[in-house]
C-alpha cells in the first residue's frame, strides 16, 4: 500500500511555497522563447486588466460626487447641469470597454500560445525520446516521468504562466484599490490585507498537495491508460475475448478509479471546507470596513462617492 509523501514535506511548506516562483520563472522563459511578441502582449494586457478595475472604481466615485453636486446645485439655484455627470459616465464606459478588450486579448494570447507551446514541447519530448536507450524505457520511474511529460508538459508550463500572470494581475488590482482606500484610512487597508492571508495560504497549501498527489499516483494513471488500451483497441480484442479477460480488466480499471477518486474527494473536501471557513474572515473584514466607510460618509467625514 502506497503512502503519501505529504507529512515529511509539511516541514518545508514555506520553502516549497517560495520555490514555486522558480518554476514560474522557468516556465515564463519557455513561453518567452516560443513567441516573444505574444508573451509581451500578454504581459501588457495583464497589466492593463489589473489597473483598469481600480480606475473604473475611481471614476465611479467621481460620478457619485458629481450627481450629489448636481442635486445640491438644483436645490440651491433651480438649474441642472448634467454635463459633468455624463462626461464621467462616458469615461467609465470607455474604461469598461478597454477592460473587456484586455480580457478578450488575454484569452486570445492564451489560445495562440497554448497551440504553439503544445507543438514545441511535444517535438522536444519526441526528439529526446529518440536519443534514449532501451534501458530507459524499462525503468518504471523514468517511464512515469516520460508519461507525465507527454500528457502534461504541453499545457502545464503555459498554465503555470497563466496562473503567475493572474496572480500579478490580482496583485496590481489589490495595490490599485489600496491606493484608493488608503486615502480613507491606512488601517482599513491593513485589516483587509491581513484578513485575506489565511484563505490565501490554505489555497496555496492544498494546491501543493494536489500537485504532489498528481505526481505520486503516476503509476496508477499509467496503469489506467494501459487498461484502456487493452480493452478498447482491436490489437488486443482477440486475446481479451479468448481468455475472457474483459470483466477482470474492467474491474481492475474501476478499482483504480475508485481509489484515485477517494483521494481527490478527500483533498477537495478538506480544501473547500477550510477555504470557506477562513474565507469568512475576509468577508467579515470587508463588510466591517464597508460599514466603517458608510458611517464615515453619514457623519460627513468623507464624500458619498469616496
Amino acid at each position: 500500500m502506497k503512502t503519501h509523501p505529504w507529512p515529511a514535506d509539511e516541514v518545508n511548506l514555506p520553502q516549497r511555497f517560495f520555490g514555486l516562483f522558480s518554476y514560474s520563472r522557468r516556465a515564463l522563459q519557455l513561453v518567452w522563447s516560443t513567441r516573444r511578441d505574444l508573451t509581451l502582449i500578454f504581459a501588457l494586457l495583464t497589466l492593463a486588466a489589473g489597473i483598469l478595475p481600480a480606475v473604473a472604481a475611481w471614476v465611479g466615485r467621481l460620478i457619485v460626487d458629481a450627481v450629489v453636486a448636481a442635486i445640491a446645485t438644483r436645490q440651491q439655484t433651480g438649474t441642472v447641469d448634467t454635463s459633468q455627470v455624463l462626461l464621467f459616465v462616458a469615461l467609465e464606459a470607455a474604461i469598461i470597454a478597454l477592460l473587456a478588450g484586455a480580457q478578450r486579448g488575454i484569452a486570445t494570447c492564451q489560445a495562440l500560445l497554448r497551440a504553439l507551446m503544445g507543438q514545441r514541447i511535444n517535438v522536444m519530448i519526441l526528439e529526446k525520446a529518440l536519443t534514449l536507450r532501451l534501458a530507459h524505457f524499462e525503468d518504471s520511474e523514468f517511464y512515469d516521468k516520460l508519461t507525465r511529460a507527454r500528457r502534461e508538459a504541453s499545457v502545464r508550463p503555459l498554465s503555470l504562466v497563466n496562473r503567475t500572470f493572474g496572480l500579478v494581475q490580482n496583485a496590481i488590482s489589490l495595490l490599485s484599490y489600496a491606493v484608493l482606500l488608503v486615502q480613507f484610512s491606512p488601517w482599513a487597508v491593513l485589516i483587509l490585507a491581513v484578513a485575506g492571508f489565511p484563505e490565501f495560504f490554505v489555497e496555496a497549501k492544498y494546491s501543493g498537495d494536489k500537485f504532489r498527489l498528481f505526481r505520486w499516483r503516476s503509476p496508477d494513471a499509467r496503469m489506467q491508460l494501459y487498461l484502456e488500451t487493452v480493452l478498447a483497441r482491436e490489437d488486443y480484442a482477440k486475446e481479451v475475448k479468448l481468455y475472457r479477460l474483459g470483466p477482470k480488466l474492467l474491474r481492475r480499471y474501476q478499482e483504480i478509479f475508485d481509489r484515485l477518486f477517494a483521494e481527490d474527494r478527500r483533498l477537495t473536501l478538506r480544501r473547500d471546507a477550510w477555504g470557506f471557513l477562513l474565507g469568512l474572515i475576509g468577508t467579515a473584514a470587508f463588510y466591517g470596513a464597508y460599514g466603517w466607510i458608510a458611517l464615515a460618509a453619514v457623519a460627513g467625514a468623507i464624500t458619498l462617492g469616496r
